[in-house]
């Protein structure tokens, strides 16, 4: 007897029903595209018991005549593509032909469906794969699908399934993708006979937004301000530095409309805000790639999850780019918050205010020596001051060096650019310093805390790492020359980066086939095992940027190190050291937050303030 047999309809039907249908959020999300394929300009959901007992979409899209309903509960039939050609550019959401008989294949089915202008309509009713029943249907035009008892035909499958609220959240959320992805469709949806949203076509994303996730949310979003790239256009909205999340929920990223998970794009979003971010948290975007259908390719993962870019360095240096001048943009709108406005003309007959006393009070008791002064790179780099001030600086750069990079050949640091807002033009007004800690400001918008550790951390981190990308990485020579051996995919990387990764101060030379050898190492990096210090340089430098420091893999070492040698908390500082210390962290290039992500700055508004104190409701 042949080993080898034919499948039955039923069974292949159940097969490929595992791919497409994982669980009920699977069949939204088929069903909700299938709309938006057919024009729908207003979809209606509805759910029980997360979907395992019942769902039912409802469209307005353009529906189907008699003929058109049969055929599309056939296995690869679809009105998307014609020919092998279609496939190289997609521009639907779906094309595969087996969302509608695969759901079909495993659940209680019905379709309803009536074109604009028909009299009548069509029913349909399919249990688990069979054809039961075909009629004429009174539906309004569009189509309604209910699919009931998911899995009821296959125990196996349905046991799998989470607890009824995780596929409600499931459910919920893929709603959420598809009324973010299209803002101009009109989406409701009810959970157990309960409305859970009702969103009216929207203007703009960012009304969208709104109405799912609040203002509170819009307001910390900064819209894509990015230079356009030639092979793909960036828009969408991402939260300032400093906003982050746990997961990735809130990290939403469409290409040509699709919700798709991309580790190339998620991995160029942590790129564009570095060190914008803390460790384990994730940026909140909501990012849509629009390129040619033709570049990049939909049919590389059975539920349409993921997509392959012919060209993904372009596409990772677009996302970076548009990231990181976002972020510069929203740099100069938060610094204007601490400028003064334009000076008011002398015919308005305005009365100016007297100036306000910025003297601070003393924080702790005893003699002036013993506040302490803030370490520096430069101290020649600095604006001059009056002598006793200049002469206490000095004093205090003799008392405490701040340990910089060892060089055979000493070089100054070129001077830092002055701020462009004199003392008498500030609208900040520092207040005082709480807990030895905070420091209070008062600007236009309300209140300000700086954490004076996390603004200084951040001063020194660009201060240092400026410095070392001018003046190279010291190296440290290896007492003894180590050998390794990678595999060839890694060797002829390294052969064609040798001249980034001596610039890093990594002394690596061919040392035979597939094999290297190391000489000399960074001299702020304590490294035991070369071979394995490669390879984590291999992995750091290949996720980054083209626009990104060549010392990438060592801003951990230089954050840590300014982390030691910034003011910690306690530390009193008089009030020339904050006022310099607020002016320096305005004049960074990512003022907002510490080299760890942590932010630097709290703004509390007026509003709040009143909010708090009940003088608004």
């Amino acid at each position: 007897m042949s080993r080898i047999r034919l499948l039955s309809e039923t069974v292949a039907s159940q097969v490929a029903a595992g791919e497409v249908v994982e669980r009920p959020a699977s069949v939204v999300k088929e069903l909700v595209e299938n709309s938006l394929d057919a024009g729908a300009r207003k979809i209606d959901i509805f759910v029980r018991r997360g979907g395992i007992a019942f769902i039912r979409v409802i469209d307005d899209g353009c529906g189907m005549d008699r003929d058109d309903a049969l055929l599309s509960l056939e296995r690869h039939a679809t009105s998307k593509i014609r020919s092998a050609s279609d496939l190289e550019a997609i521009a639907t959401l779906g094309f595969r032909g087996e969302a509608l008989p695969s759901i079909a294949s495993v659940s209680r089915f019905r379709l309803a469906s009536r074109e604009n202008q028909a009299i009548a309509g069509t029913e349909i009713i399919v249990n688990g794969g069979k054809l039961d029943v075909v009629r004429d249907g009174g539906e309004a035009p569009g189509t309604q699908i209910e699919v009931r008892s998911i899995f009821y035909n296959i125990p196996a499958r349905r046991k799998f399934l989470r607890s009824e609220n995780t596929e409600s959240r499931k459910i919920e959320h893929q709603v959420h993708l598809q009324a973010i992805g299209h803002p101009n469709v009109a989406f409701t949806f009810a959970r157990d006979d309960r409305l859970i949203h009702q969103l009216p076509p929207a203007a703009s994303l960012a009304d969208r937004i709104r109405d799912l996730y609040g203002s509170e949310l819009l307001s910390r979003l900064l819209p894509i301000n990015g230079s356009p790239s030639p092979n793909v256009r960036i828009s969408g909205l991402i939260g300032q530095a400093g906003l982050s999340r746990q997961t990735r929920d809130q990290q939403l990223i469409f290409v040509n409309g699709r919700a798709i998970e991309s580790p190339l794009i998620t991995n160029a979003v942590r790129e564009g805000y570095h060190t914008a971010l803390m460790k384990g948290q994730y940026a909140v975007t909501f990012l849509f790639l629009d390129l040619d259908p033709a570049g990049v390719d939909v049919n590389v993962h059975p539920a349409k999850r993921e997509v392959r870019f012919r060209d993904p360095n372009s596409v990772r240096e677009a996302i970076v780019r548009s990231i990181q001048e976002t972020l510069a943009s929203d740099r100069a709108a938060w610094q204007e918050k601490f400028r003064a406005p334009a000076p008011v003309a002398a015919s308005t007959g305005a009365s100016h205010p007297p100036p306000v006393d910025l003297q601070l009070r003393s924080q702790v008791s005893g003699s002036e020596v013993s506040h302490r002064e803030l370490p520096r790179f430069a101290p020649a780099s600095l604006k001059p001051v009056s002598g006793d001030t200049r002469r206490s600086d000095e004093e205090a750069a003799t008392r405490r060096e701040t340990p910089a990079p060892q060089s055979s050949t000493p070089t100054q640091l070129p001077d830092r650019v002055t701020p462009s807002t004199s003392a008498n033009e500030q609208t900040f007004q520092i207040l005082g310093v709480l807990n030895k800690l905070y420091v209070l400001m008062e600007n236009a918008d309300g209140l300000v805390l700086v954490d004076q550790h996390a603004a200084h951390e951040r001063i020194l981190f660009e201060e240092l790492r400026r410095r070392m990308e001018q003046q190279g990485v010291p190296a440290q020579k290896l007492l003894i020359t180590q050998t390794f051996e990678l595999p060839p995919r890694d060797a002829d990387w390294i052969e064609r980066n040798l001249p980034t990764l001596q610039k890093m101060g990594i002394g690596i030379e061919s040392f035979g086939p597939n094999t290297f050898k190391i000489d000399s190492l960074p001299g702020f990096l304590n490294v035991t095992d070369a071979a394995q210090f490669i390879a984590k340089v291999i992995d750091d430098l290949k996720s980054s940027s083209d626009r990104s420091s060549p010392l990438r893999l060592g801003e951990d070492m230089i954050a840590k190190t300014v982390c030691r040698h910034a003011v910690k908390a306690n530390d009193p500082l008089r009030y020339l050291e904050v006022e310099k210390l607020i002016r320096d962290l305005l004049d960074c290039d990512l003022p907002y937050c510490c080299p760890h992500g942590r932010p630097t700055m709290i703004q509390i508004s007026h509003g709040e303030l009143e909010k708090r104190f009940g003088r608004k409701v």
